[in-house]
């Protein structure tokens, strides 16, 4: 789809310190995919899921000032809507460099916003590709492969969208596409457990069968707060 950005990074961990070490983006006709030099040095952890090693990135340029910060800059400049998988992470990497995207669709939400049956097992972009049976060449946990990955979800998540949204509606893609930006910037409410004893079950009906336990989830969410904001959201909504 015209004027969507599908970006995903690589960085050196996933603590607040951490920084980008590459940028994959595609946008209408233009392809990017660099590496970069961070200002800290990568975490074996995340070597581990991304493969990046320090000596790939020790002869790069550094991002800021460089010709990907420069094109992205005009992109979120321009408003451009940025589609990304777990979309926080990659806005608060960029953040971290001065660019920040006003407007966003985050395909782990739309997932979960659809998925009110629990047809999906988890909502990860590796398992969303097989889900959907989507054939393509691409290297997981590669920002370049990741890409390559998105679109292709994208497109059978947008179908899947309307299908789910406006029911035998004629809807214009510019509607599609705002409400994709509504939902993605509000927290997702979830609708299944997929841990613990209640692996599998629906939200609601543990809250009839042991409303102590989401209680419990719920404080212990509360303690470590970050990165838990849908669970938080999602257990007061069940709880209220």
């Amino acid at each position: 789809m015209k004027d969507l950005l599908f970006l995903d990074v690589e960085a050196t961990g996933i603590a607040d310190e951490d920084r980008l070490i590459q940028v994959a983006y595609r946008h209408n006709q233009t392809e990017l995919n660099m590496l970069f030099k961070p200002p800290l040095p990568i975490k074996l952890p995340a070597m581990a899921v991304h493969h990046v090693t320090q000596a790939m990135v020790d002869d790069k340029e550094e991002f800021r000032g460089s010709s990907a910060m420069v094109g992205l800059s005009i992109l979120a400049n321009e408003d451009t809507v940025l589609v990304a998988h777990n979309a926080k992470y990659d806005l608060g990497m960029l953040a971290r460099e001065g660019l920040l995207f006003k407007r966003h669709i985050c395909t782990l939400k739309i997932a979960r916003y659809i998925d009110k049956d629990g047809r999906f097992e988890n909502h990860q972009l590796q398992y969303l590709r097989y889900f959907y049976g989507i054939e393509v060449e691409a290297v997981a946990h590669d920002a370049f492969g990741d890409i390559v990955v998105l679109e292709a979800v994208f497109a059978k998540l947008y179908d899947d969208f309307v299908s789910f949204e406006f029911p035998g509606e004629v809807v214009s893609e510019f509607a599609v596409l705002t409400r994709m930006v509504e939902i993605s910037m509000q927290p997702s409410l979830l609708t299944h457990i997929r841990f613990g004893k209640y692996n599998g079950k629906t939200i609601e009906e543990v809250r009839k069968a042991d409303k102590g336990y989401l209680e419990w989830l719920l404080d212990a969410k509360l303690k470590k707060p970050e990165g838990e904001e849908d669970w938080i959201y999602t257990l007061n909504y069940y709880l209220k």
